[in-house]
């Protein structure tokens, strides 16, 4: 290109005069680009319900604790539970993951948000050229032709800039965003399962604990009647096979409460690797389940759109899909490129970087596809059919919210009432225990009889623990239903 030189003064008023009509066309192009092109996002409605079908007879919320807040778990009023908890946001892989991930989604953000600006490149380059001298009529001619072989040193500075017209940038930003807002929902879940998995994991093991205090008083208790059925034996009161049967009896709940060991070990592996620990590395001291389910408060079922990460994450993946339509729409209208070029470009090193020597240019190009092969027109068909697949995910979402939360509003309810009859149970069985024995001292009734009475007890007992349990499970799940402490105003904006 050939070096511009300032000349005359007219000359110089002249690329002034000129560039008048390219500014208006980019003030035209600017003014255009308010455009975008595609549906806006509206929120579709979800199937609602005015209340919970398993609400009758439980706690109404108080207006001051219409949800829970902060740290829900503390509901529970154990420090160990608390201690564990807090482990899980420090060490807990897939949390790790799930944070890793949104942090990616948030550079996804930033790199969509990138095609609002200009991009320029600079590229020094040094070409050695050779061109041919051609026929020289006379010597003379040849003395003065240009050499065959010239340096051409180079200095350019380019930039570009695609004016977003139809809002193609927009919409990218758009999905963009809308999918980091997914991932910062699925963090919360995830978060969220890790916690509630933990807390019933606790919750079993402290039942298990529960278990084998049981079955240890009743191994003792067993231990004592063997004691007395061998002194009745060497008394001649009583039968050998009276013997056999209670060292039998006391082998076997021996045996159950080994067995519980088993059980107890997983789920404390389990909570170690919830907690982020090697199993090795982390142990539960023994502590029998006590506690009983605390008052949790529901609200309304609307709430739930509110408050649960897992329909939060639905209802955004539905606006990036929906933004993912004007992408592909934006496709079908023509590109607008705005270029410049700047620099030095000489065929000497002298004279490289000298003001003579500079160049410039500078214009816009227009270009529009005219034939795909259709693939436009599938683009945007995939796109409309992908936000109709997140807008039925959404809705089936948030239908297995209510399910999960009218579950455990019934388990929690029928439990409860399960657990008072099972206590009375308990409490006949213990009076029909102490009547056979009695009876048994007497000589009335055999030592078989005993035995069942004794058997009926504890599997009355331990049927009492495992409903315990239960239900602190149920509640536990029932807080995760309702989507712990969290609430979709925490969503990144």
């Amino acid at each position: 290109m050939r070096p511009l030189s300032k000349g005359r003064e007219g000359e110089a008023k002249a690329p002034a005069l000129k560039a008048a009509p390219l500014a208006l066309a980019l003030f035209a192009l600017l003014a255009l680009a308010s455009c975008a092109v595609g549906p806006d996002y509206v929120k579709p409605p979800a199937i609602m319900q005015d209340k919970f079908k398993e609400m009758e007879g439980w706690k109404k919320a108080e207006p001051k604790d219409q949800m829970l807040r902060g740290n829900w778990w503390e509901t529970f009023n154990d420090p160990e539970l608390n201690a564990l908890v807090g482990q899980v946001d420090i060490s807990n892989q897939n949390i790790a993951l799930a944070e890793a991930n949104y942090r990616q989604s948030l550079a996804l953000v930033d790199q969509a948000a990138a095609a609002y600006f200009p991009t320029a490149t600079i590229g020094p380059s040094l070409t050695r050229v050779y061109r041919s001298t051609g026929s020289a009529a006379s010597a003379a001619a040849a003395a003065t032709a240009a050499a065959k072989t010239v340096n051409i040193y180079s200095l350019p500075v380019n930039a570009s800039w695609v004016p977003d017209l139809w809002g193609q940038v927009r919409r990218s930003v758009e999905a963009s965003r809308g999918n980091a807002q997914v991932s910062a929902a699925n963090l919360e879940n995830a978060r969220l399962s890790a916690q509630a998995q933990l807390a019933q994991d606790y919750f079993q093991l402290r039942a298990l604990d529960a278990q084998k205090r049981l079955l240890h008083e009743t191994v003792e208790a067993y231990r004592k009647s063997l004691q007395l059925t061998e002194n009745r034996y060497k008394a001649g009161v009583a039968s050998r096979g009276d013997v056999l049967q209670a060292d039998t009896q006391l082998k076997t709940t021996q045996a159950q409460e080994i067995d519980v060991g088993v059980q107890r070990a997983q789920l404390e592996h389990a909570v170690a690797l919830l907690a982020g620990k090697a199993p090795a590395d982390f142990a539960l001291p023994f502590s029998p389940l006590s506690a009983i389910p605390p008052s949790i408060p529901v609200g309304l079922p609307s709430g739930l759109l509110e408050r649960r990460p897992d329909i939060a994450a639905a209802e955004r993946n539905m606006a990036a899909a929906n933004a993912q339509i004007g992408v592909a729409i934006a496709a079908y209208y023509p590109t607008v490129n705005l270029g410049a070029a700047a620099g030095f470009i000489s065929t000497g090193l002298s004279t490289w970087l000298t003001w003579p020597s500079r160049f410039w240019s500078m214009g816009p190009a227009i270009s529009q596809l005219v034939y795909d092969g259709g693939l436009r027109k599938a683009r945007t068909a995939q796109a409309r059919a992908a936000y109709e697949g997140a807008v039925a995910s959404y809705r089936q979402t948030v239908l297995t919210g209510f399910q999960e939360v009218e579950d455990n509003l019934a388990a929690l309810r029928i439990l409860e009432q399960e657990a008072n009859v099972q206590a009375e149970a308990v409490a006949a069985a213990e009076q029909s225990l102490a009547v056979m024995e009695n009876q048994y001292r007497a000589g009335t009734v055999a030592y078989l009889n005993v035995i069942v009475a004794q058997t009926t007890v504890l599997s009355a007992k331990v049927n009492a623990l495992g409903i315990l349990g239960r239900r602190m499970t149920a509640a536990v799940l029932l807080v995760k239903a309702l989507g712990g402490g969290w609430n979709v105003a925490d969503l990144p904006k």
